[in-house]
């Protein structure tokens, strides 16, 4: 590989010179830098990344690491960081895996967006305990290095359980999301608080994985149960794509049997057929956020955690309002 050594060399002058002349310092004539230049040039030279981030203390590369980039959650997400990102100078690199984290003890990247349940969250203390900067969006972790950028998941939670009650229901299932996922945890806790709240709620848990075929097997649980019309909130859209899918091959009709409700508005959700209620809120903006927060900290400002908001969206699949279906013949 080329050096700025071999540049020197060919053109007769220190190595400082064609540094200066490579980062287009006043130190070095025109005509100096324009020959210097023209010959990096014929050289091939491509510069040293690591060396030049070692220099400057910086590399303008921002990692977000994510448990997995499947789902349309990920990509609207990925899409508000990388425009905040891009506006202000700084590209992203998305990372999923442990060998993954080493790129911030060794400075490949001048911060973290860490939306990872596999991140462990003492290991992310130590960095921040290193002057790494750090914003988390799964977990409410303290210190001067880290800023929290959450969604609002109890408020959320707490209006689809309270619009499955005014509907009338008194039996639900609640599907879950992988065990060890915050935005799950956050979303269950608030269902079983409600459940102690009102004594006549009969409360059903499946245990599931946040994803379509999770929700496909909770349909056939849910079939083999059925008694009466139930209502269903499944803690993510995409199992409750699953569950609509299964019951459209059997007698069973969404929203007059089997009443569902999910959690993220993904487009999909949109298009379900009947209409799936749902919790929106905008991935973009959460995405955005996150970023706005770590270029904040990154410049020594101080910025205030933040919770994103939510809303209930209703619709079709939990049947018309005070109406909890009639039973299979």
């Amino acid at each position: 590989m080329v050096s700025i050594k071999d540049i020197a060399k060919k053109a007769g002058v220190s190595i400082s010179t064609v540094s200066y002349a490579l980062n287009g310092s006043s130190k070095v004539t025109d005509e100096t830098s324009s020959r210097i230049l023209a010959i990096a040039e014929e050289l091939n030279y491509v510069p040293n990344a690591a060396a030049r981030t070692l220099k400057k203390r910086e590399s303008r590369i921002i990692g977000v690491f994510l448990t997995d980039f499947r789902g349309e959650v990920y990509g609207d997400l990925l899409d508000g960081v990388k425009n905040v990102l891009n506006q202000k100078g700084y590209d992203m690199i998305v990372c999923s895996g442990v060998q993954s984290h080493r790129m911030l003890p060794e400075r490949m990247i001048d911060g973290a967006i860490i939306l990872d349940s596999d991140f462990d969250s003492e290991e992310i203390l130590r960095y921040a305990d290193r002057g790494h900067r750090i914003v988390v969006m799964d977990r409410e972790l303290i210190h001067p290095n880290i800023n929290r950028v959450l969604l609002d998941n109890r408020s959320g939670a707490q209006a689809a359980m309270q619009h499955v009650w005014d509907q009338g229901h008194r039996k639900v299932y609640v599907v879950t999301g992988p065990e060890d996922s915050y935005d799950s945890n956050q979303r269950l806790a608030v269902v079983r608080q409600f459940a102690e709240q009102h004594q006549e709620l009969e409360l059903i848990e499946i245990v599931s994985n946040f994803e379509k075929q999770g929700g496909e097997l909770a349909a056939k649980i849910i079939i083999d149960e059925y008694t009466s019309p139930v209502a269903v909130f499944c803690l993510n859209d995409e199992m409750a794509v699953g569950i609509n899918n299964v019951l459209q091959d059997t007698n069973l009709q969404i929203g007059e049997h089997v009443h569902v409700i999910g959690f993220d508005n993904i487009e999909l959700a949109k298009y379900v057929q009947p209409r799936l209620a749902t919790v929106d809120y905008s991935r973009a903006k959460w995405g955005a956020s996150a970023a706005e927060h770590l270029l904040r900290i990154l410049t020594g400002d101080s910025i205030d955690h933040e919770l994103i908001q939510v809303k209930l969206i209703e619709g079709a699949s939990m049947g018309p309002s005070r109406n909890i279906g009639n039973p299979v013949t």
